[in-house]
Protein backbone atom coordinates (compact mmCIF):
# COMPACT_ATOMS: atom_id res chain seq x y z
CA UNK A 1 0.00 0.00 0.00
CA UNK A 2 1.22 3.49 -0.81
CA UNK A 3 -0.23 6.81 0.35
CA UNK A 4 -0.41 8.94 -2.85
CA UNK A 5 -1.71 12.46 -2.21
CA UNK A 6 -1.47 13.66 -5.82
CA UNK A 7 -3.01 10.58 -7.43
CA UNK A 8 -6.44 12.20 -8.14
CA UNK A 9 -4.78 14.70 -10.51
CA UNK A 10 -2.74 11.94 -12.14
CA UNK A 11 -5.86 9.81 -12.56
CA UNK A 12 -7.76 12.71 -14.11
CA UNK A 13 -4.96 13.13 -16.66
CA UNK A 14 -5.01 9.40 -17.47
CA UNK A 15 -8.79 9.51 -17.95
CA UNK A 16 -8.40 12.50 -20.28
CA UNK A 17 -5.86 10.52 -22.31
CA UNK A 18 -8.24 7.56 -22.53
CA UNK A 19 -10.94 9.92 -23.81
CA UNK A 20 -8.59 11.38 -26.43
CA UNK A 21 -8.25 14.72 -24.65
CA UNK A 22 -5.27 16.80 -23.58
CA UNK A 23 -4.12 15.28 -20.24
CA UNK A 24 -3.60 18.78 -18.82
CA UNK A 25 -7.05 20.02 -19.84
CA UNK A 26 -8.37 22.43 -17.22
CA UNK A 27 -5.08 22.66 -15.33
CA UNK A 28 -3.11 25.86 -14.89
CA UNK A 29 0.64 26.34 -14.83
CA UNK A 30 1.22 25.97 -11.12
CA UNK A 31 2.60 23.32 -8.79
CA UNK A 32 0.68 20.16 -7.98
CA UNK A 33 -0.15 21.23 -4.43
CA UNK A 34 -1.65 24.46 -5.77
CA UNK A 35 -3.62 22.42 -8.28
CA UNK A 36 -5.11 20.38 -5.44
CA UNK A 37 -6.31 23.45 -3.60
CA UNK A 38 -7.47 25.28 -6.70
CA UNK A 39 -9.68 22.54 -8.17
CA UNK A 40 -13.04 22.48 -6.43
CA UNK A 41 -13.96 19.44 -8.50
CA UNK A 42 -11.97 17.20 -10.80
CA UNK A 43 -15.11 16.17 -12.65
CA UNK A 44 -15.18 12.64 -11.18
CA UNK A 45 -16.96 11.98 -7.84
CA UNK A 46 -14.59 9.15 -6.86
CA UNK A 47 -11.53 11.35 -7.42
CA UNK A 48 -13.13 14.26 -5.56
CA UNK A 49 -13.75 11.94 -2.59
CA UNK A 50 -10.17 10.61 -2.71
CA UNK A 51 -8.86 14.17 -2.87
CA UNK A 52 -10.83 15.10 0.26
CA UNK A 53 -9.85 11.93 2.11
CA UNK A 54 -6.47 10.59 0.87
CA UNK A 55 -6.02 6.89 1.53
CA UNK A 56 -3.37 4.24 0.96
CA UNK A 57 -3.71 2.86 -2.57
CA UNK A 58 -2.97 -0.50 -4.13
CA UNK A 59 -2.37 -0.47 -7.89
CA UNK A 60 -3.23 -3.45 -10.09
CA UNK A 61 -1.59 -3.11 -13.53
CA UNK A 62 -2.78 -5.31 -16.38
CA UNK A 63 -0.91 -5.59 -19.68
CA UNK A 64 -3.54 -5.28 -22.42
CA UNK A 65 -1.27 -5.57 -25.44
CA UNK A 66 2.35 -5.29 -26.49
CA UNK A 67 3.24 -2.87 -29.28
CA UNK A 68 5.98 -3.82 -31.72
CA UNK A 69 8.91 -1.38 -31.85
CA UNK A 70 8.09 1.56 -34.12
CA UNK A 71 4.38 0.67 -34.41
CA UNK A 72 3.04 2.88 -31.62
CA UNK A 73 1.50 6.15 -32.81
CA UNK A 74 1.65 8.98 -30.30
CA UNK A 75 -1.30 11.27 -29.70
CA UNK A 76 -0.67 14.87 -30.84
CA UNK A 77 -0.44 16.20 -27.27
CA UNK A 78 2.51 13.89 -26.55
CA UNK A 79 4.57 14.84 -29.63
CA UNK A 80 7.46 17.25 -29.89
CA UNK A 81 7.15 20.13 -32.37
CA UNK A 82 9.25 18.26 -34.91
CA UNK A 83 7.21 15.07 -34.45
CA UNK A 84 3.97 17.03 -34.97
CA UNK A 85 5.23 18.49 -38.25
CA UNK A 86 6.40 15.08 -39.47
CA UNK A 87 3.16 13.37 -38.43
CA UNK A 88 0.78 15.69 -40.31
CA UNK A 89 1.25 14.19 -43.82
CA UNK A 90 0.80 10.69 -42.41
CA UNK A 91 -2.36 11.62 -40.48
CA UNK A 92 -3.70 13.46 -43.53
CA UNK A 93 -3.15 10.37 -45.69
CA UNK A 94 -4.87 8.16 -43.11
CA UNK A 95 -7.84 10.54 -43.09
CA UNK A 96 -8.09 10.43 -46.88
CA UNK A 97 -8.03 6.63 -46.88
CA UNK A 98 -10.75 6.44 -44.22
CA UNK A 99 -12.86 8.89 -46.22
CA UNK A 100 -12.49 6.76 -49.37
CA UNK A 101 -13.68 3.78 -47.34
CA UNK A 102 -16.79 5.70 -46.32
CA UNK A 103 -15.66 6.02 -42.69
CA UNK A 104 -16.51 9.70 -42.50
CA UNK A 105 -16.53 10.16 -38.72
CA UNK A 106 -13.15 8.43 -38.39
CA UNK A 107 -11.74 10.52 -41.25
CA UNK A 108 -12.95 13.72 -39.56
CA UNK A 109 -11.13 12.68 -36.37
CA UNK A 110 -7.89 12.21 -38.34
CA UNK A 111 -8.21 15.60 -40.02
CA UNK A 112 -8.92 17.14 -36.62
CA UNK A 113 -5.73 15.60 -35.18
CA UNK A 114 -3.65 16.92 -38.07
CA UNK A 115 -5.18 20.39 -37.67
CA UNK A 116 -4.49 20.27 -33.92
CA UNK A 117 -0.80 19.52 -34.57
CA UNK A 118 -0.46 22.48 -36.91
CA UNK A 119 -2.53 24.83 -34.72
CA UNK A 120 -0.29 24.00 -31.78
CA UNK A 121 2.77 24.95 -33.81
CA UNK A 122 1.05 28.06 -35.20
CA UNK A 123 0.31 29.37 -31.71
CA UNK A 124 4.05 29.73 -31.18
CA UNK A 125 4.45 32.01 -34.22
CA UNK A 126 3.68 35.69 -34.62
CA UNK A 127 0.31 36.02 -36.45
CA UNK A 128 0.91 37.12 -40.01
CA UNK A 129 4.58 36.16 -40.00
CA UNK A 130 5.92 34.00 -42.89
CA UNK A 131 6.07 30.89 -40.66
CA UNK A 132 2.53 31.51 -39.36
CA UNK A 133 1.21 31.91 -42.92
CA UNK A 134 3.01 28.77 -44.09
CA UNK A 135 1.37 26.76 -41.30
CA UNK A 136 -2.01 28.35 -42.02
CA UNK A 137 -1.78 27.32 -45.66
CA UNK A 138 -1.21 23.73 -44.50
CA UNK A 139 -4.19 23.94 -42.14
CA UNK A 140 -6.62 25.22 -44.79
CA UNK A 141 -6.88 22.07 -46.99
CA UNK A 142 -7.19 19.91 -43.88
CA UNK A 143 -9.96 22.15 -42.57
CA UNK A 144 -11.77 21.92 -45.92
CA UNK A 145 -11.53 18.12 -45.78
CA UNK A 146 -12.89 18.25 -42.24
CA UNK A 147 -15.77 20.43 -43.47
CA UNK A 148 -16.56 17.91 -46.20
CA UNK A 149 -16.93 15.25 -43.51
CA UNK A 150 -19.14 17.55 -41.46
CA UNK A 151 -21.34 18.23 -44.50
CA UNK A 152 -21.94 14.49 -44.83
CA UNK A 153 -22.65 14.25 -41.11
CA UNK A 154 -25.19 17.10 -41.51
CA UNK A 155 -23.33 19.32 -39.04
CA UNK A 156 -23.95 22.38 -41.19
CA UNK A 157 -23.37 25.20 -38.72
CA UNK A 158 -19.86 23.95 -37.98
CA UNK A 159 -19.20 24.03 -41.74
CA UNK A 160 -20.50 27.61 -41.92
CA UNK A 161 -18.17 28.70 -39.11
CA UNK A 162 -15.05 27.05 -40.49
CA UNK A 163 -15.58 28.09 -44.11
CA UNK A 164 -16.28 31.67 -43.05
CA UNK A 165 -13.04 31.72 -41.05
CA UNK A 166 -11.16 30.53 -44.13
CA UNK A 167 -12.81 33.12 -46.37
CA UNK A 168 -12.02 35.91 -43.94
CA UNK A 169 -8.36 35.22 -44.73
CA UNK A 170 -8.51 33.81 -48.27
CA UNK A 171 -11.25 35.55 -50.25
CA UNK A 172 -10.59 33.52 -53.42
CA UNK A 173 -10.93 30.04 -51.93
CA UNK A 174 -13.42 28.37 -54.28
CA UNK A 175 -13.80 25.21 -52.20
CA UNK A 176 -14.69 27.21 -49.09
CA UNK A 177 -17.39 29.14 -50.99
CA UNK A 178 -18.78 25.92 -52.46
CA UNK A 179 -18.94 24.05 -49.15
CA UNK A 180 -20.37 27.08 -47.37
CA UNK A 181 -22.96 27.41 -50.14
CA UNK A 182 -24.02 23.79 -49.63
CA UNK A 183 -24.26 24.34 -45.87
CA UNK A 184 -26.33 27.52 -46.34
CA UNK A 185 -28.65 25.66 -48.70
CA UNK A 186 -29.08 22.84 -46.19
CA UNK A 187 -30.24 25.23 -43.45
CA UNK A 188 -32.50 27.26 -45.79
CA UNK A 189 -30.27 30.35 -46.01
CA UNK A 190 -31.32 30.72 -49.64
CA UNK A 191 -29.92 34.16 -50.44
CA UNK A 192 -26.59 33.32 -48.78
CA UNK A 193 -26.35 30.01 -50.66
CA UNK A 194 -27.07 31.70 -53.98
CA UNK A 195 -24.45 34.37 -53.24
CA UNK A 196 -21.80 31.75 -52.41
CA UNK A 197 -22.56 29.71 -55.53
CA UNK A 198 -22.39 32.91 -57.62
CA UNK A 199 -18.95 33.58 -56.14
CA UNK A 200 -17.87 30.05 -57.07
CA UNK A 201 -18.84 30.71 -60.69
CA UNK A 202 -17.10 34.09 -60.72
CA UNK A 203 -13.87 32.49 -59.50
CA UNK A 204 -14.08 29.30 -61.59
CA UNK A 205 -16.61 29.27 -64.47
CA UNK A 206 -15.67 25.67 -65.30
CA UNK A 207 -17.66 24.61 -62.23
CA UNK A 208 -20.95 25.78 -63.76
CA UNK A 209 -22.36 22.21 -64.24
CA UNK A 210 -21.75 21.36 -60.58
CA UNK A 211 -23.12 24.69 -59.32
CA UNK A 212 -26.17 24.41 -61.60
CA UNK A 213 -26.89 20.99 -60.12
CA UNK A 214 -26.74 22.41 -56.59
CA UNK A 215 -29.02 25.32 -57.51
CA UNK A 216 -31.55 22.98 -59.16
CA UNK A 217 -31.54 20.83 -56.05
CA UNK A 218 -32.12 23.90 -53.88
CA UNK A 219 -34.99 25.09 -56.10
CA UNK A 220 -36.62 21.65 -56.00
CA UNK A 221 -36.39 21.56 -52.21
CA UNK A 222 -37.88 25.06 -52.03
CA UNK A 223 -40.86 24.02 -54.20
CA UNK A 224 -41.37 20.96 -52.06
CA UNK A 225 -41.20 23.03 -48.89
CA UNK A 226 -43.68 25.60 -50.29
CA UNK A 227 -46.13 22.82 -51.15
CA UNK A 228 -45.82 21.34 -47.66
CA UNK A 229 -46.31 24.78 -46.07
CA UNK A 230 -49.48 25.42 -48.12
CA UNK A 231 -50.97 22.13 -46.95
CA UNK A 232 -49.98 22.82 -43.35
CA UNK A 233 -51.33 26.39 -43.28
CA UNK A 234 -54.48 25.37 -45.12
CA UNK A 235 -55.21 22.94 -42.32
CA UNK A 236 -54.63 25.64 -39.71
CA UNK A 237 -56.92 28.25 -41.31
CA UNK A 238 -59.69 25.78 -42.05
CA UNK A 239 -60.09 24.90 -38.37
Amino acid sequence: PQHVVLYPLVSKSLRNIAAGKDPLEGQRHCCSIAQLHEHYSLGYPDLDELQKNPQPLIFDIEVLKVEAPGSYQQDPWAMTDEEKLQAVPRIHKEGNELYRQGKVQEAAAKYYDAIACLKNLQMKEQPGSPDWIELDQKITPLLLNYCQCKLQCEEYYEVLDHCSSILNKYEDNVKAYFKRGKAHAAVWNVAEAQADFAKVLALDPSLRPIVSKELRSLEARLREKDAEDKIRFKGIFSQ
